[in-house]
């Protein structure tokens, strides 16, 4: 089923989907679709949907969407007008990255970077969330945790020597280690089954929002071009040095709130000890190792890392804000279900 529409971009693009895709030679299908400019593309909930819808072709796909679509040209060309705004959005969040660093520094740099302050969703969630507060975080992340690892991906064909070795390292660890039950995205549907939430893979699409949508669409956008390979790195290594501690207080907060369960906290547990090993190969071996190989590309290293930490930071003020208000951070509230203990 696809999702509801938020727009005229994402009325006309899920329409186009659920008919057959057009012919390779029609490049044109779409081209009077109009995609806006908004002032903050982040929160555009129509932009956002139709460009997650249209990345989502190239995971799992949509349901009875013909998959011919995933190469259309026509699709193509309407996702990269989309991918222009967006892409512009971000130089604007990011205009300048400063120096870029040498191999040996840029460690130094990205964790720089990670101690910047930023709002303090995990320390809410440790002190004083509710259980509901930890599903709306639950369902908004799904967009991404059950296809965790997915868009960093992409750019394992691009590698090759030590960053590749150390990026394979990196996704083996998060795809399981070869164990399906240990794969990182299967615990998190354990915590969203623990805690009383439907796990299919985009169940709750209506009801996340823009800002969250624009994280997981970041990583594809990166993920998906070869020309932001440097990017992607930069994006994980952040992701990498900025999970251990976070992911400790969100166990301690299920903890406080009486989830000792296994199924509730493992996801957390696993990422408090597997990130703190992989922040060194991500900074040092991953990102460094490409700087070194090709030290043009240290500056979209930063950016990379610049964009993560930007738009994580006003999802996570957006969700603190709706929190602190007694309101949902979700477009559409769950209902209230009783959680066993």
């Amino acid at each position: 089923m696809l999702p509801v529409s938020r727009g005229p971009l994402s009325a006309a693009l899920l329409a186009a989907l659920s008919g057959p895709a057009p012919g390779l030679d029609d490049a044109e299908a779409l081209r009077d679709v109009a995609v806006p400019s908004p002032a903050d593309p982040f929160a555009d909930e129509d932009l956002q949907l139709a460009l997650y819808c249209a990345y989502e072709l190239h995971y799992r796909g949509l349901d009875g969407v013909d998959a011919a679509w995933e190469w259309s040209p026509a699709l193509l060309a309407l996702r990269g007008r989309m991918e222009a705004v967006f892409e512009a959005g971000l130089r604007a969040l990011v205009p300048d990255v400063g120096p870029a660093p040498s191999a040996e520094d840029v460690d130094l740099a990205i964790r720089e970077i990670a101690a910047e302050d930023a709002p303090g969703l995990s320390q809410y969630l440790q002190r004083s969330a509710t259980i509901d507060q930890y599903r709306e975080v639950l369902v908004q992340r799904s967009a991404y945790q059950l296809k965790e690892a997915d868009p960093h991906s992409w750019a394992m064909p691009r590698l090759y020597g030590a960053p590749k070795a150390a990026l394979v390292e990196i996704q083996a660890d998060e795809y399981g280690g070869g164990r399906p039950e240990r794969m990182h995205a299967r615990l998190f549907a354990d915590t969203m089954e623990a805690l009383g939430l439907d796990s299919d893979y985009g169940a709750y699409l209506d009801r996340i929002p823009a800002r969250a949508l624009s994280t997981v669409n970041l990583m594809s956008f990166f993920g998906l071009h070869r020309r932001w390979r440097g990017a992607i790195i930069g994006h994980l290594a952040l992701f990498e040095s900025t999970s251990s501690i976070p992911n400790g207080r969100y166990a301690a907060g299920l903890r406080r709130l009486g989830r000792d369960d296994e199924a509730a906290v493992a996801f957390f547990d696993e990422h408090v000890e597997a990130d703190a090993v992989h922040e060194n190969l991500a900074t040092v071996d991953m990102a460094g190792g490409l700087i070194r190989q090709d030290p043009s590309l240290a500056g979209d290293v930063l950016f990379g890392a610049r964009c993560l930490a930007e738009l994580e930071g006003a999802w996570t003020g957006e969700v603190l804000a709706a929190f602190e208000a007694g309101r949902s951070s979700l477009l559409h509230p769950l209902e209230r279900t009783p959680v066993a203990a």
